[in-house]
């Protein structure tokens, strides 16, 4: 099983605290079960589905859970901002933009899983306006980059680069200068 770096276990644990400080300010409830589904969320590495986390919780609690319980708690989360929801993957991942809806782009990692959020006013409001230039009123949008993050695609450039033992000098071409 991966570890956490400290980083991103002070990260996990201030997403948390910011979480349970917007609760208390909003007078919103985090019930035993609320936190329990934040804790899971702020130790995961990625994003987690609904099951993942009902797994989590049934070997914590040694009972089952149901679904629905846990499919409620998810939506009081993305109901105040508190996650966002990669509908590509059914899988769910907390927001660093709190307190919000989301109108963004998520930019999801093939190989690590890792999920980042960009958030882009411009953007925002083109969808907006090519939608309503179609007719369309949505109700909730997220754009979904797949592809790879930064430290993956330093991995994957580093390997097809590579170190060339010795290479031979290219002789030139007749006729072409050197």
């Amino acid at each position: 099983m991966t570890s956490m770096n400290s980083d991103q276990e002070r990260g996990s644990v201030a997403w948390q605290r910011q979480v349970e400080s917007v609760c208390a300010r909003q007078g919103l409830h985090l019930t035993p079960l609320r936190r329990r589904v934040l804790t899971i969320l702020a130790e995961s590495l990625g994003p987690l589905g609904a099951y993942a986390i009902i797994d989590r919780l049934a070997r914590l609690e040694g009972k089952q859970i149901a679904p629905p319980t846990v499919y409620r708690t998810l939506e009081f989360f993305l109901d105040h901002g508190f996650l966002y929801k990669i509908e590509s993957r059914n899988a769910y991942a907390p927001c660093e933009h709190l307190g919000h809806a989301h109108h963004g782009v998520l930019l999801l990692c093939e190989k690590c899983g890792r999920s980042d959020e960009i958030e882009d006013m411009g953007l925002d409001r083109l969808l907006q306006e090519m939608a309503a230039r179609a007719g369309f009123a949505p109700h909730r949008q997220m754009v979904e980059l797949q592809g790879l993050c930064r430290e993956c695609a330093a991995l994957v450039n580093d390997r097809t680069r590579g170190p060339k033992l010795h290479e031979e000098p290219v002789a030139p071409v007749e006729g072409r200068p050197a």
